[in-house]
C-alpha cells in the first residue's frame, strides 16, 4: 500500500491548533500507558485460546470512533477542531491499492456485479487501480474520537481538493441507516446561548450548512434565524428522560448532529447504568 502522512500545521508560529496537537498527543500517550500498566494480570495472561471462547461482547472494549464521509477534509477539520474544540490524534492518506479496496468496498463491488452496473457509477472509488485516493484524519474529544474521511480523485490535492462521490441530497433522521454524532454538553452551559453561539461562529467561517433546529415552528429559514433563543433546544421535564435536553443540527458537510445535556434524574440513570456496565466488565475479566 503506498501512502504518505500529511503533517504540515498552516502558519510560522505556535498557533493555537498546534498547541492543541501536541496537548492531544500527549495525553493520549499518556493514557495509553497508563492502561497498559494497570491492565488486569487475569487479562495479560490468559491464554489466547481462552480468550476467543469468551461471548463476542466480552470482546470488546467499546466504541472507538465514529467514522464521517466528507466532501472538504480542511473545512470539515476546521469545523471539529477550531468550532467544536476537538485535538487532532493523526492524519494519513493518499491510500490506494488492492488491499485496501476489498478491505472497505468488497460488499459494493458485489452489489454493482449484481446490478450489472459500473461501480463507479453508483459511488464505488477506484481504490485497487489508484484512479480515487483515500485520506483519513482522526479528532479526539473527552470520551471518543471521529475519524474524517475523503475519497477524492487522485489528481486532486490532499484536504482542500473535491471529494470523489456527490454529497447525498435527502439528509432527513428518519431514513434507515442514517446516524447521527451526538456531543455531550457540560452540566455548567446554558444550552440556548451555546447553540447560538455555535451558529454564529460557524456562519463566521462561512460554514452555511451549520443550522439547528428550533422547538417552535418555523417554515422558513429567515423565521428560523428570527426565532427566540428559548427555541433553540427542548428540555424534557417529566417521564424516563426528566432531565434530558436536547436539538438536532446540521454539521458544515450537512452531516446529522445532536447536542445534548443530562440533569437530574435522566443523569442518575446514565450514570447508575455506566456504573453497572464497568462491574460486569470487570467481573467477566475485561
Amino acid at each position: 500500500m503506498s501512502h504518505q502522512a500529511e503533517n504540515t500545521i498552516l502558519g510560522d508560529g505556535p498557533d493555537r491548533r498546534a498547541i492543541l496537537r501536541a496537548a492531544g498527543s500527549a495525553a493520549i500517550g499518556s493514557i495509553a500507558a497508563s492502561l497498559a500498566a494497570n491492565a488486569p494480570a487475569q487479562a495479560q495472561d490468559a491464554a489466547p485460546d481462552t480468550r476467543d471462547r469468551r461471548a463476542l461482547g466480552a470482546r470488546l472494549r467499546g466504541v472507538q470512533h465514529f467514522g464521517l464521509t466528507v466532501q472538504n477534509m480542511d473545512r470539515a477539520f476546521e469545523f471539529y477542531t477550531e468550532v467544536l474544540g476537538g485535538t487532532e490524534v493523526m492524519r494519513d492518506g493518499d491510500f490506494q491499492g488492492e488491499r485496501i479496496h476489498n478491505t472497505l468496498l468488497t460488499d459494493q463491488e458485489i452489489l454493482a456485479r449484481q446490478r450489472g452496473v459500473n461501480p463507479r457509477t453508483i459511488g464505488v472509488p477506484d481504490l485497487g487501480g489508484g484512479t480515487q485516493r483515500l485520506d483519513v484524519r482522526f479528532v479526539q474529544f473527552d470520551n471518543v474520537v471521529i475519524e474524517l474521511l475523503q475519497y477524492r480523485d487522485a489528481v486532486q490535492p490532499m484536504g482542500g481538493g473535491n471529494s470523489f462521490a456527490e454529497p447525498l441530497d435527502h439528509m432527513s433522521p428518519a431514513f434507515p441507516r442514517m446516524m447521527h454524532i451526538c456531543f455531550h454538553i457540560r452540566e455548567d452551559v446554558d444550552f440556548n446561548t451555546f447553540i447560538h453561539d455555535l451558529e454564529a461562529e460557524s456562519a463566521r467561517r462561512g460554514m452555511t450548512q451549520v443550522r439547528a433546529n428550533r422547538v417552535m415552528t418555523v417554515r422558513s429559514e429567515q423565521e428560523r434565524l428570527a426565532a427566540p433563543l428559548q427555541a433553540n433546544s427542548n428540555p424534557i421535564t417529566e417521564g424516563k428522560s426528566n432531565g434530558w435536553t436536547l436539538i438536532y443540527c446540521k454539521g458544515c458537510e450537512g452531516e446529522q448532529l445532536e447536542f445534548v445535556q443530562a440533569l437530574g434524574p435522566v443523569k442518575k440513570t446514565f450514570d447508575d447504568a455506566l456504573a453497572a456496565r464497568r462491574l460486569l466488565v470487570s467481573a467477566n475479566g475485561g
